[in-house]
């Protein structure tokens, strides 16, 4: 319990509420499992709403500030948390819920009677979705800390009751503090619920789970952190102020530390000694309309998008009919404010890179990137490109990328244009996903013509395979930034061959060659095929791709239609002519150029890594970079 972020005014109340707290029993000695945590790997919980994704990019943490004002004594009323836990169990599976964490103050005088109606409350989440709860200020002795001994707080929310959780990590011996380790986003993440006055023997104990967890990320939860100003800004308690000096400032782990007790909510971003961010946030309601009507705030952690995003409101007004909800109801059913609804931007792999730095996935060898149907398949790596160079060393004309398959399909280095020797030199660089660990980089241009391309000999195979079962084309390919310089239509590949020499006349020019991926001038992929067999020309268009990044293309074709994705993730603007193989015409295929009326433009400008092709259509999960 706070006030307007007067600590004075609230301190001055404490003392008068502290006799109404019941006084520790006899000090009952605990002996707590301290060992290293067992992480939930489960997908769900019985008797929950809908599994859990473990492995989803996307999850939820359920923060629950003070109840106390629901559990008072003989005003007491828990309907509005057993709904707002309703609402966790029901919405586990659809909103990805991993967690709930209680911040403190669960009752208001810390009674056996109140204590032991809110721990039947919360038999609500019980084996459904785990949760921690730590004392607050009310519900225990407020004068004492962390080693105060036996409390009816102990006896209800003490470690017997999260002990059977999957995600119960231990407890410090006194009992008060406690740790559990959640699977979420495809990695293991630590919360620490630490008391409301943690002692000296507390911080180290939080300092051993953190060395002993030393490779998660972790947030923080206590009752008293911060206090925050009418406008939401929030600043460091007293408690707070040993809690960072003492625990969280030299902790790069800790990355979001959450606390109650006080009110407005408020929130504010520091920096530890790593100079990495700290998001400190307060969530109190207790002075809101119904004691905040068990106002529970979500924390959607979003690893694809690289955000937090928080909202807060009650599901108990949420459940309510409409047409019944009083004025008050309608305008705390959510809450909208800077403080109470906003997104955190956090880049998590660089955040959590001095603790968990990422580890790349291992190159893997061609053999295991073949699958039945595989024609030709290209890297640049030792394996695929011979005495292939340090990073920015030239890839000499004449240079032979072998078609590790065996099928024939080699391609051979030729400049375009008189083209200098810059205009293709070897990288390291690669997608993260990507076989091989090693690109080539084009430095092609239209004014004036430059660029190199990679060609199959006369006589490959692949010249005239039509594919008509169906295919999947893939490579890698990051543009650069800034994009400087005129770069409108350069392709990617194509095979060389005029479609009306393939006897196809709906297209928009017969000089179009049969088959080829470009990029236009708003950024746009496009890939244009001929089919084998109908006389049409469908055109696959993405969404403007960006600059500075590698991305995976595939086009996959079933024998019928054709569909191109990107990063895994199919595009709209797919035709649904129909499209039956490739018309090739013996042509040599071509990587790094595109040829209109038999002459090749411009060359390709960027990054192209592994490129396979295989003849049958592969679905997401099977492409060079997986997707699930």
């Amino acid at each position: 319990m706070g006030t307007a972020g007067n600590q004075k005014d609230f301190h001055r109340r404490a003392l008068l509420q502290a006799a109404l707290v019941v006084p520790a029993a006899g000090a009952a000695a605990t002996v707590l499992d301290t060992s290293p945590a067992r992480a939930a790997s489960e997908s769900g919980a019985a008797g929950g709403g809908g599994r859990f994704d473990t492995e989803s990019p996307r999850f939820a943490v359920a923060v629950l500030p003070d109840t106390q004002y629901l559990f008072d004594a003989d005003s007491s009323d828990p309907a509005p948390l057993r709904e707002t836990f309703r609402y966790l169990v029901s919405e586990r599976g659809e909103s990805n819920i991993a967690f709930m964490t209680h911040l403190g103050d669960v009752t208001e005088h810390g009674t056996g009677e109140e204590i032991e109606l809110a721990a039947d409350t919360f038999r609500t989440l019980h084996g459904k979705v785990p949760y921690s709860v730590l004392a607050g200020n009310h519900d225990i002795a407020s004068s004492t800390d962390d080693q105060r001994g036996d409390s009816a707080y102990l006896r209800a929310f003490g470690p017997k009751r999260f002990s059977s959780m999957p995600t119960f990590g231990g407890a410090s011996p006194d009992g008060y503090n406690s740790y559990h380790v959640l699977r979420a986003a495809g990695r293991e993440w630590l919360v620490l619920a630490l008391d409301w006055r943690v002692s000296d023997k507390g911080l180290r104990w939080a300092q051993g789970v953190l060395d002993r967890n030393s490779s998660l990320p972790a947030i923080l939860t206590t009752h008293d952190i911060a206090w925050s100003d009418d406008a939401g800004t929030a600043q460091l308690s007293d408690n707070g102020k040993r809690l960072w000096d003492g625990l969280v400032r030299g902790n790069d782990q800790i990355f979001l530390a959450l606390g109650g007790h006080y009110w407005p909510p408020g929130r504010t971003v520091l920096t530890n000694d790593a100079g990495h961010d700290v998001h400190v946030q307060i969530t109190n309601y207790q002075d809101r309309y119904y004691g905040g009507a068990g106002m529970i705030r979500m924390y959607g952690f979003d690893l694809a998008r690289g955000v937090i995003d928080v909202e807060t409101f009650s599901p108990w007004f949420l459940a309510r009919d409409p047409r019944k909800r009083t004025p008050l109801e309608a305008e705390t059913i959510e809450l909208t404010g800077p403080v109470d609804r906003f997104s955190m931007n956090i880049d998590f792999t660089e955040r959590f890179a001095g603790f968990a730095p990422a580890r790349p996935p291992a190159p893997r060898p061609a053999a295991a990137v073949m699958p039945r149907g595989t024609v030709a398949y290209w890297r640049f790596d030792s394996s695929g490109l011979r005495d292939a160079g340090r990073a920015g060393q030239p890839v000499t004309d004449g240079k032979v990328a072998r078609d590790l398959t065996g099928n024939g399909n080699d391609l051979m280095v030729r400049r375009l244009h008189a083209s200098g020797a810059d205009a293709l030199t070897w990288s390291a660089e690669h997608h993260l996903g990507q076989p091989a660990h090693a690109s080539l980089r084009f430095d092609g241009g239209k004014e004036p013509d430059r660029g190199a391309v990679l060609t199959t000999a006369a006589g490959a195979p692949l010249n005239s395979a039509t594919f008509t079962s169906g295919y999947t084309i893939e490579t890698f390919v990051k543009l650069p930034d800034p994009f400087d310089g005129n770069h409108d239509w350069m392709g990617i590949l194509s095979w060389e061959g005029r479609n009306g020499d393939a006897g196809k006349t709906t297209g928009w020019s017969p000089d179009e060659p049969t088959c080829s991926l470009n990029l236009s001038p708003e950024r746009f992929l496009q890939f244009v095929v001929y089919p084998h067999r109908q006389d049409a020309d469908p055109t696959s268009w993405s969404h403007a791709v960006p600059v500075g990044r590698w991305m995976h293309i595939a086009l996959v074709n079933d024998g019928r239609r054709t569909v191109m994705y990107v990063d895994g993730s199919k595009i709209a603007r797919n035709p649904s002519q129909k499209s039956t193989g490739i018309a090739t015409l013996g042509k040599p295929f071509v990587i790094g150029a595109t040829q209109f009326n038999e002459e090749f433009g411009q060359g390709f400008y960027g990054w192209i890594g592994d490129t396979r092709i295989v003849s049958r259509a592969l679905a997401p999960k099977d492409f060079l970079a997986p997707f699930a």
